[in-house]
């Protein structure tokens, strides 16, 4: 068995790959695939091209850091998902919300419609209406705002 490995060495790369790739499959949420993705193309490069064990061994490794050095920058630059911290808070993540009057503020106090809910306002000043907006914090359900 071992001869057949060393004289088809391309068989046990992707065989490895394989194996990786179907463990992945099984909820390692990304550990395995960039490791199995790197041993079949290590594989193709074998079969292709006549490399002895140790460079294939060097192939694999350079491969799979490649491989998981592209996803990691990948994953950083995908847009954040809201902080935990506001999960269940609507008002919080309201704030640095752009938004547009319906109607004047009287006194500093008024409220505006978001979505299908209204909530009461206050600002430094009187603002007419169809000014834009923008909350700049939240004291339990009243939106601080100003004038963007």
């Amino acid at each position: 068995m071992m001869n057949d490995l060393l004289a088809q060495p391309h068989v046990f790369w992707l065989a490895l790959g394989g194996i990786l790739l179907a463990a992945e499959m099984l909820g390692t949420s990304g550990y395995l695939l960039w490791s199995g993705i790197a041993a079949v193309v290590t594989g193709l490069l074998v079969w292709v091209l006549p490399l002895g064990w140790e460079a294939q061994g060097v192939c694999f490794a350079i491969l799979t850091l490649i491989a998981v050095f592209l996803w990691w920058r990948w994953l950083n630059r995908r847009k954040q998902p809201p902080q935990a911290e506001v999960l269940n808070q609507r008002g919080q993540q309201l704030v640095g919300r752009r938004l547009r009057l319906e109607s004047a503020l009287v006194n500093g106090r008024g409220n505006i419609r978001i979505g299908d809910s209204s909530w009461p306002v206050v600002a430094d000043s009187d603002l007419p209406a169809d000014s834009e907006v923008i909350v700049v914090a939240v004291e339990g359900i009243l939106l601080k705002i100003r004038a963007n």
